[in-house]
């Protein structure tokens, strides 16, 4: 019996067998034709269903992820909820919100500079970034831009929460959020996975919206809301696509901290450009805050952001946002109990919106998992191709 030679184990031409001998799938023959790969021109091309190019054939092994991706959006939320009480508190001491703005977005530049300086993979993420902007067909300059969406929610807290109400402009950005949520997932934005519109997703978009309006409709009364909630609703919609966005520039820089860098330089320049304007019509504040945590926001914003952007992947826009809408009331209902300063209350209301915020959340983290945009661009080009050699 001779001995086997290393030419035995290579597979024969026109060998179905792999590089170890290993006969493919049904499915991954399949896929190989229809990418033409190894297979001949003549063989018959069989489609590809858009079910059989899902992320997972087990529904456990989507749906997973999803819960934990929605454990992560609540830790953000309550991160959130921290970063408004600093802020706010910063702002009331400054007499002025937009100054505190700039404090809180110019602090977590500053930070995410030094550790880009330090950090080789965060150097290498703004590299690939700077290349593939310049290159075509790559990431477009309009997709670093996600950072001016939250500097605009930020102004338009400082234009209109007051004369709205912090309830009402809450209800309004919600709204918008979880709208622009439901759509920027069904075109497979930032997260480069389309996910259609699901009962499991609308209705839990209705309750997460109705959580809120329940949670603050003790204090929905004596604003006179008129045109100006239109503002908050488009801060909303900005917000969803901003976390679209960033997903995708974190996904492109294979770096979080590349992508909320760029989020961090893009908002802080557009609200210096706002704040000079302000400081000449108004003048600068005159007495800062002695207390080191009062300048804490923008280090937290940093969590925020970055945390956003690597959940995206898992979760979607909606369910992010809806994460983060519960952990914001659960955060905000914490720091009333435990840290409570002037004008908060906690009622009846914040709890059950606290709770069906959380059912919202559960509802939407049901059902099946979305479709790679890839791999849905692909079923249709092979159903093409197939179509023409009929």
């Amino acid at each position: 019996m001779r001995a086997q030679s290393s030419l035995d184990i290579l597979p024969r031409r026109g060998s179905r067998r792999d590089r170890f001998g290993r006969k493919p799938s049904a499915g991954a023959r399949r896929i190989g034709h229809n990418a033409g790969f190894g297979g001949s021109t003549a063989d018959t091309v069989t489609p590809v269903s858009i079910e059989t190019a899902t992320v997972s054939a087990d529904p456990d092994r989507r749906v997973l992820p999803r819960l934990l991706g929605s454990l992560g959006a609540a830790a953000v939320g309550f991160l959130l909820a921290s970063q408004s009480r600093i802020n706010g508190v910063l702002g009331a001491g400054l007499d002025d919100a937009l100054a505190a703005s700039v404090v809180s977005f110019g602090g977590g530049l500053v930070v995410l500079l030094v550790v880009t300086s330090v950090n080789t993979n965060a150097r290498r993420g703004v590299g690939r970034l700077v290349r593939t902007v310049r290159s075509d067909g790559g990431l477009r300059p309009w997709q670093c831009l996600g950072g001016v969406c939250g500097a605009f929610l930020v102004f338009s807290q400082s234009v209109a929460a007051n004369l709205l109400g912090v309830a009402l402009f809450t209800v309004g950005a919600v709204g918008g959020q979880i709208a622009s949520g439901l759509v920027v997932d069904r075109l497979g934005l930032g997260a480069g996975v389309v996910r259609h519109f699901t009962a499991h997703r609308v209705v839990g978009a209705l309750l997460a919206l109705g959580a809120v309006v329940v949670a603050v409709s003790a204090r929905l009364g004596g604003a006179d809301a008129g045109w100006l909630v239109l503002l908050p609703a488009v801060a909303g919609v900005g917000v969803a696509w901003q976390q679209a966005m960033n997903g995708l520039v974190k996904r492109t820089a294979g770096s979080a901290v590349s992508a909320a860098t760029l989020n961090f330089g893009t908002g802080t320049t557009v609200l210096l450009a706002a704040f000079a304007v302000d400081s000449v019509l108004h003048g600068l504040p005159t007495e800062w805050p002695a207390a080191p945590w009062l300048y804490l926001g923008g280090p937290i914003g940093i969590f925020v952001v970055a945390g956003s952007a690597v959940l995206v992947h898992y979760t979607g826009v909606l369910l992010l946002s809806m994460g983060i809408v519960f952990g914001q009331l659960s955060g905000a209902l914490l720091l009333d109990l435990v840290l409570p300063v002037a004008g908060s209350r906690v009622d009846l209301a914040t709890g059950l919106g606290v709770c069906l915020a959380l059912l919202a959340v559960a509802v939407a983290s049901m059902g099946r998992g979305g479709v790679p945009a890839r791999a849905r661009s692909a079923t249709i080009a092979n159903r093409e191709r197939h179509d023409s050699r009929r």
